[in-house]
């Protein structure tokens, strides 16, 4: 393992499943990465506990999820292998874990199957559905590739759209929809010109801006809505976690309105996401992706970590974003090179020390 090790200590409630969350500290110089693997008791599961691994960094960070799983979890087999979206720093670790570890069911959009439903959605809306398919494919290769190996080792693959769970009700899909996805995929890099794309459209208006000083306090917030992510991002798969009572939600790389959607899906599906025990903010902490109507819906959340490089400030998390947590009384972890174990109901690790402490609000800052 890389680094420091930090612990995060929860304190398990008589009565409710244990959960065990690593968020392993990926990603190299000023790119960020995401690796995260899981486990859960649950008496339903073959081993007593499920396993998952979300996302799975670069191909260093597939050989470090597998000797994670192996060595903490006790196990060689993982029911629950998830990318949320096809960018590599998410998806190319993953193709070690599909290769060196059992997996039960792989969860991944396949935007290539997609071609006939979408193709009119292009000015060429006669371009051949074969074409479209192989563009896809090509454009998003990392994610094509774990689909061959899938195939060949006849894991079985679903798509996470909205709805989607498992029988204990332990991984429950919050977003996106098949349509909102579909509608994602005319926007993504690869694809034609769309007809409309607002998506673009807005990317084009929210050029970078060079580094400001900004002033805040815990009554004035400056975070805001207006924040947007690119269409791959906003595609990323939101999973929720939970016994009913202890609350985990993962957001890949989602922006606003993608959470925003899920968050809505939640509450009219009777799943709140109020009170989350753990939440991973989105994206390494970027303020293109979480805004002040995503945080109110997320109120409660107990504990909220970020997985960035060591040296991705002042963007990679925004400070912003960290106030606007703690703001909402929320503890903030960012991995910054390290890794960090939430745990609630299972033993410590040998070599494992106490996390830092959280990071704090902090009123003047250059972003």
């Amino acid at each position: 393992m890389r680094g420091p090790l930090d612990v995060v200590s929860a304190g398990n409630e008589e009565g409710t499943m244990a959960f065990e969350v690593d968020f392993l500290g990926v990603g190299r110089g000023e790119r960020s990465a995401d690796a995260i693997a899981l486990r859960i008791t649950d008496a339903t599961a073959p081993t007593g506990q499920r396993v998952m691994v979300i996302d799975g960094g670069t191909q260093d960070s597939g050989e470090e999820l597998v000797a994670h799983v192996q060595s903490y979890y006790g196990t060689k087999y993982v029911d629950y292998v998830v990318l949320t979206h096809p960018d590599a720093d998410h998806a190319s670790g993953l193709t070690v874990v599909l290769d060196k570890l059992s997996v039960g069911t792989l969860v991944m959009h396949k935007p290539w199957e997609h071609a006939n439903e979408i193709r009119s959605m292009f000015f060429n809306d006669r371009i051949p559905i074969s074409r479209l398919e192989g563009k896809l494919e090509r454009a998003l290769q990392n994610a094509k590739d774990l689909e061959v190996i899938a195939n060949r080792k006849r894991i079985p693959i679903v798509e996470p759209f909205a709805g989607v769970g498992n029988a204990s009700g332990s991984f429950l899909v919050l977003g996106p929809t098949e349509q909102y996805y579909q509608s994602l995929i005319c926007d993504f890099r690869s694809t034609p010109q769309a007809k409309e794309s607002p998506m673009l459209q807005a990317l084009r208006a929210a050029a970078e801006k060079g580094l400001e000083w900004v002033s805040e306090t815990l009554q004035f917030e400056t975070l805001t809505d207006g924040g947007v992510t690119s269409a791959e991002n906003n595609s990323s798969a939101i999973i929720l976690v939970s016994d009913g009572q202890n609350r985990l939600l993962f957001t890949g790389d989602a922006g606003i309105p993608a959470l925003l959607q899920a968050t809505g899906f939640a509450d009219s599906s009777g799943n709140a996401v109020t009170g989350l025990k753990c939440l991973q903010v989105p994206h390494h902490g970027s303020r293109r992706n979480l805004g002040p109507s995503v945080l109110d819906r997320l109120s409660g959340t107990d504990k909220a970590f970020v997985s960035c490089c060591k040296d991705g400030a002042p963007k990679h998390p925004s400070q912003r974003v960290i106030n606007a947590l703690v703001r909402r009384r929320a503890e903030v972890f960012t991995t910054c090179g390290k890794s960090i174990r939430w745990a609630d109901g299972f033993p410590a690790r040998d070599g494992w020390t106490a996390a830092a402490v959280p990071r704090q609000f902090v009123g003047s800052f250059q972003e």
